[in-house]
């Protein structure tokens, strides 16, 4: 508990800006910088550059910074080589690192595994469904998917893997600087979700109603019958199902903008007939995903919208709510800042005699602000919140005069006997 508090506490310092500032203790809800480890082919000066900047912006710890050696440019590592790789990244990872991020666009695959995947279990066969030469077909489960787990590696021994793909350190760096730039930042973006008229690409479709329904209260949602979305100003979600999409040029990401189309080669990220996931990136999204042999249109090797906003907006990683709502992830790659989390955290801000709290909080009811003078405790009732809606919160206070504060959900009636029935 004191190591999380302590983390929270030097994250929550660099994004106030000076010390001064009370800090607001909250529950982990996403990866921190010293849980992620930094891939680095020493052999690729792309690879180092963007390496070397992402430690810089993120604050990698040294000893995350993972080096290995392989030709670079290929689309593909054989198994064999891939597990000489393997074996060293294992030796040099720290054990308290629950994820990867790589630094390169090339390769994408392994063998028929993509990259990040196989990063993140080892290569397994298991997790391919080119068997007996039958491409299509099922594969294995990830166990992370849907999880509400917050240490990976430590649950179920898996490392979620996402790659800084880029072509240029000019892109690396502008996909960076979004990511962090998102931190905390509560846009008012809006989520679209189109049903195409390409009826195999189409396959996700029959979960818009219901992930409308499900969000439209907490963010802007709109369902919309199209092939492609022009002129969007405000794009936050983007999920749709086509061999290449137009109308990029004309959008508007935010930061930490998520966006993906349904085909079967987006994760080929070099020249292919279909439209890359890089081109996603290159139009200003923050993540995105695709699959780098042939999945068939099975909605289980993409990700589910509903599940990438729910986790989203939990103040989870960009890294954490992609790879939460693949269920066959084998196959598919993820691309993107890992840690960018516009959800996470809160914002602050100071007047004479006043404060207001801008923080997202998935449950109503009855809260309680606690306050101490330092991060252990212990800690005194400020004052109680009623909250009745769930989503963004504008909470109006007093003016903040401790240092240290939390907010804690007090449970209700029919809740506490549920908890003391466990």
């Amino acid at each position: 508990m004191i190591r999380t508090l302590l983390l929270t506490l030097c994250a929550v310092m660099s994004l106030r800006g000076y010390a001064a500032d009370p800090v607001l203790l909250l529950p982990k809800t996403g990866l921190h910088a010293d849980e992620l480890a930094v891939i680095v082919n020493i052999d690729d000066g792309l690879s180092r550059a963007i390496g070397k900047y992402y430690q810089q912006r993120r604050g990698i710890p040294e000893q995350n910074i993972i080096h290995i050696r392989f030709k670079p440019g290929v689309a593909a590592i054989e198994p064999a080589e891939f597990q000489r790789i393997w074996v060293q990244v294992q030796r040099q990872t720290p054990e308290n690192v629950q994820a990867y991020a790589l630094t390169w666009a090339l390769p994408y695959r392994v063998g028929c595994m993509s990259i990040t995947s196989a990063f993140a279990t080892g290569f397994d066969t298991r997790y391919c469904a080119a068997k007996n030469s039958k491409p299509c077909g099922p594969t294995q489960q990830s166990p992370y998917f849907d999880s509400f787990s917050t240490h990976p590696y430590q649950d179920f021994k898996l490392r979620p893997t996402m790659s800084l793909a880029a072509t240029s350190f000019n892109d690396a760096k502008a996909l960076i600087d979004r990511g962090i730039a998102s931190d905390s930042s509560f846009p008012e973006g809006t989520a679209y979700l189109l049903s195409t008229s390409d009826a195999a690409r189409n396959v996700r479709a029959v979960q818009f109603p219901e992930t409308v329904d499900l969000f439209h209260t907490y963010i802007n949602i709109k369902l919309e019958k199209s092939d492609a979305l022009r002129n969007a100003k405000d794009v936050l979600f983007y999920f749709t199902g086509l061999a290449k999409v137009d109308g990029l040029k004309t959008l508007d990401f935010v930061p930490g903008a998520v966006a993906d189309h349904l085909t079967s080669a987006g994760g080929i990220l070099d020249n292919n007939g279909q439209m890359s996931s890089l081109r996603w990136l290159e139009a200003g999204a923050t993540g995105s995903y695709g699959t780098v042999v042939e999945p068939c249109n099975f909605p289980q090797k993409f990700p589910v919208p509903g599940i990438v906003i729910r986790h989203y907006l939990r103040g989870e990683t960009l890294i954490e709510a992609y790879w939460k709502s693949v269920a066959w992830p084998g196959e598919g790659i993820f691309i993107g800042e890992p840690l960018a989390s516009p959800y996470g955290g809160y914002r602050l801000k100071q007047y004479a005699q006043a404060t207001t709290l801008r923080i997202f909080l998935p449950l109503t009811g009855r809260y309680r602000l606690e306050s101490a003078d330092n991060p252990a405790g212990p800690y005194a009732t400020d004052t109680t919140l009623t909250i009745t809606h769930s989503g963004i919160q504008n909470i109006e206070l007093d003016k903040l005069t401790r240092p240290y504060y939390r907010l804690m959900r007090l449970l209700d009636a029919r809740e506490a006997l549920i908890k003391s029935s466990r």
